[in-house]
């Protein structure tokens, strides 16, 4: 996957990178111009659910954040609320195999506890640094650095999860 094909976009009043965004609303473009806010939104959720992780009980926030991308493709008028939902969980590093496994065993425990977060992979060097952490890869959540230069196991993850939640 290259960057480009990461998008990030408000979803409440968090920042979330959201894969694919682009290319899904250049094809509901075409067949869903005319339809319904509603049944756009669902179109949209359906498409790009396949390769985000969006929560039951954030569905709706993402689908308005959805929508209002898509309504800023068509150049259309729209809402920007923000509203608060979740966590705000980060990673931090560059992509490596170890990054990447954080990434996937902190999106599978959220699955697993159905728990809305913001979630975001931070790869620019640049931006790491500012953390001023050493050792990669990083978990972060709500701002606090919870392991570095490590792979945290399924059950720690769920652990701080639930004391964050």
């Amino acid at each position: 996957m290259s960057k480009d094909d990461v998008k990030q976009i408000k979803v409440g009043s968090h920042t979330t990178g959201i894969i694919g965004l682009k290319n899904v609303i250049e094809e509901v473009a075409k067949d869903f111009t005319e339809k319904q806010d509603e049944e756009i939104q669902a179109e949209l959720l359906k498409r790009l659910s396949k390769k985000n992780y969006i929560s039951d009980r954030t569905r709706e926030s993402y689908g308005k954040a959805f929508l209002q991308e898509f309504n800023k493709f068509l150049g259309k008028p729209y809402d920007d609320e923000d509203v608060s939902e979740g966590l705000e969980i980060k990673v931090l590093g560059p992509g490596c195999a170890q990054c990447d496994r954080l990434e996937r065993e902190v999106m599978e425990v959220m699955n697993e506890m159905n728990l809305p977060a913001d979630f975001e992979h931070v790869t620019d060097i640049k931006e790491i640094g500012k953390y001023g952490v050493m050792g990669m890869p990083v978990l972060i959540i709500n701002g606090k650095v919870m392991s570095a230069g490590r792979v945290p196991t399924k059950g720690k993850i769920k652990e701080w999860l639930d004391e964050f939640a």
